[in-house]
């Protein structure tokens, strides 16, 4: 599964149980188009700043600051600054595993 344009992916590590994965944004508009999946999600904002939306609710988070995006809940993101998210799931997303070629 490719990460969306201006997006790199690569997981920082893994497990059955848990997958941590830094998100960079290169340039600004960049976006994490809306979606869900079954995994609860935690975001941490190691660097930029970020339009989420997360459900009905929007909001914007810069370096430091973090939340929980509850399961199948569907949200997204667009970047305001170039920067990178971590982002941890629970369980690990395996399609992050395959090769995006």
């Amino acid at each position: 599964m490719p990460a969306d344009p201006g997006v790199t992916r690569q997981v920082l590590s893994d497990s059955e149980a848990l997958m941590v994965v830094a998100f960079r944004f290169r340039a600004e508009g960049a976006e994490g188009r809306l979606h869900s999946h079954p995994h609860v999600q935690a975001t941490y904002v190691e660097s930029g700043r970020f339009e989420f939306t997360v459900g009905d609710e929007s909001f914007e988070v810069a370096a430091g600051q973090s939340f929980v995006t509850p399961s199948n809940v569907v949200h997204g993101c667009r970047c305001l600054e170039p920067g990178t998210l971590i982002d941890s799931f629970a369980p690990r997303r395996d399609e992050f595993l395959t090769p995006t070629s």
